[in-house]
Parts: C-alpha cells; sequence; structure tokens
C-alpha cells in the first residue's frame, strides 16, 4: 500500500501558510527520481512525525528482527542500493505501507496475525516493491494533486482529525479512501507487479514464496466472513481469486525457500503480544488458549514461553518468570532470553547479576543495540556516578554508529546527569526531543544552554551551530524559528 497522505487538497487545511515549506519538490514526472539525500530527508521527517504522535514500537529486539527481514529482502531486490528504514506501528489494524524515502511500515495487528515468518516477508516483499519500481512516484505523475510534501500532509491529515488517536490512524492508513476511482484502478497495475516482483524477491532471499499466497487467501477468507467488513489492508490491496491464483502460479515455479523453525519470528511476536496487550492479563490468556491447541508447533510452544515469563514478570511474579527463563535457557540459549533474565534480575533486585550478565554479553556483541540499551540501564539504575560515567562512555560510543534512536540520547542523557556532565545532557535531551518530532522544544533546550556563561569555545560552537539547523528545520516545518 503507497502510503497516500497527499491526495486531496482539502487534507492541509489545517496548516497554515504551507507554501512557505522548503521541502523538495516530488516533480510530476516517474523518471524525475528524488536524490538520496531527498528521500533520507523524507524519511527522517516522517519518522519524527511518528515518533510525535507515539505510534512506534520502539522496542529494540522487535525494531532489529524486522528491519533484518527487510534488509536481507531488499538485499535480493532490483535495488538493493535504495535506502530503506522498517518500522512497526503500534496499531491493531492488519495492514502495512510504503513511503516516500524507503520508508517500510508493518501494523503490529499485521504481525499478530501471520501464521509464519513466510507470510510477513511477503508482506514485506510486496512493499519493497513498491518502492523500487517508482509506484509512488507513478501514482504522482498520474494524479498532479498528490505531488506534494508527503510529510506535510500526515500533519494536515493528523490535525485535521483533532490529533487524537483515530485521527492518527486516519492519517497513516486512510488517505487512499479519498482516491478517485481511476487512481485506484490505477494502483491495481501496481499490485500485480508488485506480487510478481515481490515473490521473486521472497524465494531469492531463502524465504517461501507460499508465504504470499496463504497471506493472500488469509484476507480473502476475512472478506467473505463479511462482519465488519474486510480487514484495512485490502481496501488499498484488493484481493481477488485471480489475483491468488497468479500469485500461487507464480510460487509454485519458484524455489521454495530454506527450511526453518521460525522460532526468531514466534519469539518476537510473543514479546510484540505482551508489549501491545492491554493488560499482562490479557496476553497470559491468549498464550494459555494457544498452548491448548492441537495444530501447536514446538518452536511455538517455546515462544509462548517466553511471552509468558515476560508477562509474569509484568506481573511481578518474579520467581515463576525466571523458572521459565531458566528452563528456555537450558533448552537452548537465545539472547532474548539472556535479556530477559538480566531486566528480570533488574525488576526484582538483583542489579548485580544483571549487571554481570550484561557485561558478558557487551563483550561477546560489542555494537548489539539491545545490548547496549540493558547494559546502560542497568548501570544506571541505582543512580552510581562510576557506574554513570562507564554507562556514559559505553552509550557515547555507541551513538556515534546510531544517532537516530531518540531511546538512546534519553539514556545517554540520564548517564551524562548522574555522571555530572550536565552540558552532555542538555545536548542529549535536545536532540532527543528533535528525534520525536519536537523541533521547537529542541531549540529552546539548547537556546537556554547557549545563554550559560560558564560554556568553553567549543562547548558554545557545537552547541550554537546545532540550534542553527535546528532553526533552519523550524523554517522548512513552518515553524517561527524566532521562537526557538
Amino acid at each position: 500500500m503507497l502510503l497516500a497522505l497527499g491526495i486531496a487538497a482539502t487534507s492541509l487545511a489545517a496548516v497554515a501558510q504551507t507554501d512557505s515549506v522548503n521541502l523538495p519538490d516530488m516533480g510530476a514526472s516517474a523518471d524525475s527520481i528524488l536524490s538520496r539525500k531527498e528521500e533520507e530527508d523524507y524519511a527522517r521527517t516522517l519518522l519524527m512525525q511518528m515518533r510525535a504522535y507515539e505510534v512506534l514500537v520502539e522496542d529494540p529486539l522487535i525494531s532489529a528482527f524486522f528491519s533484518d527481514m527487510g534488509y536481507r529482502l531488499v538485499s535480493y531486490s532490483d535495488r538493493p542500493d535504495k535506502s530503506f528504514t522498517f518500522v512497526v506501528l503500534n496499531e491493531d489494524t492488519i495492514n502495512a505501507f510504503a513511503a516516500p524515502g524507503g520508508v517500510i511500515a508493518l501494523f503490529s495487528g499485521m504481525i499478530l496475525t501471520a501464521d509464519d515468518e513466510n507470510e510477513i516477508a511477503g508482506v514485506l516483499a510486496h512493499e519493497i516493491a513498491h518502492i523500487t519500481q517508482l509506484h509512488l512516484y507513478r501514482t504522482m505523475e498520474k494524479s498532479k494533486e498528490m505531488a506534494i510534501p508527503i510529510a506535510l500532509a500526515m500533519l494536515g491529515l493528523m490535525l485535521a482529525g483533532g490529533g487524537g488517536g483515530e485521527a492518527i490512524q486516519g492519517a497513516l492508513i486512510g488517505g487512499s479512501a479519498a482516491l478517485q476511482q481511476a487512481q485506484i484502478n490505477f494502483t491495481r497495475q501496481h499490485e500485480s507487479e508488485a506480487d510478481r516482483i515481490g515473490i521473486r524477491t521472497l524465494s531469492q532471499a531463502g524465504f517461501d514464496p507460499e508465504g504470499m499466497v496463504t497471506f493472500f487467501e488469509k484476507m480473502d477468507r476475512a472478506t467473505r466472513a463479511g462482519g465488519e467488513g474486510p480487514p484495512e489492508y485490502l481496501r488499498t490491496h484488493p484481493v481477488n481469486v485471480s489475483r491468488i491464483a497468479e500469485a500461487a502460479d507464480r510460487a509454485q515455479q519458484m524455489n521454495p525457500g530454506q527450511p526453518s523453525s521460525q522460532l526468531d519470528f514466534f519469539l518476537m511476536q510473543a514479546r510484540l503480544r505482551t508489549l501491545v496487550s492491554k493488560t499482562p492479563a490479557e496476553a497470559l490468556k491468549y498464550f494459555d488458549d494457544r498452548r491448548r491447541r492441537a495444530d501447536i508447533r514446538e518452536s511455538e510452544v517455546e515462544a509462548i514461553e517466553y511471552g509468558s515469563a515476560i508477562a509474569m514478570q509484568q506481573q511481578g511474579r518474579y520467581e515463576e518468570a525466571r523458572k521459565s527463563l531458566e528452563r528456555l535457557v537450558a533448552h537452548g540459549d537465545h539472547l532474548a532470553y539472556s535479556l530477559q533474565l538480566a531486566d528480570l534480575d533488574v525488576d526484582s533486585g538483583h542489579v548485580e547479576a544483571a549487571i554481570e550478565r550484561l557485561d558478558d554479553l557487551y563483550t561477546i556483541f560489542p555494537g548489539n543495540h539491545a545490548i547496549v540499551m540493558a547494559y546502560g540501564e542497568a548501570l544506571l539504575h541505582e543512580k552510581d556516578p562510576q557506574r554513570a560515567e562507564k554507562a556514559e562512555q559505553i552509550l557515547r560510543e555507541h551513538l556515534l554508529r546510531n544517532d537516530d534512536d531518540p531511546l538512546l540520547y534519553e539514556l545517554y542523557a540520564r548517564a551524562s546527569d548522574y555522571s555530572g556532565n550536565e552540558i552532555r545532557a542538555s545536548e542529549a535531551i535536545a536532540e532527543s526531543y528533535y528525534l520525536r518530532g519536537q523541533v521547537h522544544e529542541a531549540a529552546m533546550q539548547l537556546s537556554r544552554l547557549a545563554e550559560k556563561s560558564d560554556l568553553n569555545y567549543y562547548q558554545r560552537a557545537r552547541i550554537t551551530a546545532r540550534l542553527d539547523e535546528m532553526r533552519r528545520k523550524m523554517i522548512e516545518l513552518g515553524e517561527d524559528p524566532a521562537q526557538g
């Protein structure tokens, strides 16, 4: 599904004076492709706004798993050189979309509905094909009124809806409803092409291309079931008998993929369920019901115990959670189990054990983002200045390779604060604001910092330069830089 947020001029009615915005123009020709820098600018702005409206799942393990799956597919696509960003949205809707700059989003409802990783890989391969085949730009060429800045279109739709949860979801998944019938027909050509290329990519990447077929069949059954209507995915990805047959025929001609226990997928699916469930009890009930099914696979049983352990920890049932996790580790060591045990150690007051466990993991996997984040949290748990200095050093090194994560900046700010480095703490807080789309707040933070009389030359030059960059961003977004 192409993220059709710029499809109606009225969508921008809630954004005043949008003509002053200086984001790059998409252009009217599909041959006029954005430069890599322009695409990256779009992607960054889109992510900033998603964070501002708190719709992203920012769990390091979940994010890494689906990003790795996406990049694996991209490496076998027609354009492995293109920039992509893969995110998971906390929306209980069966949907996915592709947006300018190579942003591809999976909704949590989509992931939790899947029976295996091949179905999700099929969705990702389809969305990747939309990007590599320039479908968004072709659609813009077909419908000139769509050629407006995607970031502002999203903002306009959200503001027009009042900024609430329903408005956010509408901005993310509902833009396509305003397409004219001719535009929809044009998009269906893209759907067929994305199916064909996506199935080929699936097979070449080692996934089972039947995953796309089984997902289509599942969507078709949902359509025929009636009730409240088809899943959101089907409103812009219409599935019919001929499309399923075509996909099945193509899949049968492809390599069936490499056999896999799919344990990693089931673990992340279970983890996601515990994170998005309204209560731990709700997650536990699902796991208990699932455990009783006759068709459950061995790797699913392991994942269910893992998810149940997380939910029990959330309930404060630490000993029960520990027994489950230790059973899992005895069955087969996995990073997810070790990290959860460390998190359990911190929650249950065994901070020393957590730090020892994470120190070992960090030594083995020094650049792993999930380990670095967990290690930093454990070191800062008791606000000890010496441990804070160690955390500050680890996090600063990690920021050199991961400068786009607001949670990392927030953790680094705490480490700097506890170790007595007030300047670095304030700068890090400003960066976390900025990455969450709170550009005005970020600029205000740096403005106050720049007023300090005890800054040395290098500190003042660094802060002033970054403040100038943020003010330029405010101009791009139509805000008054004089207020930042």
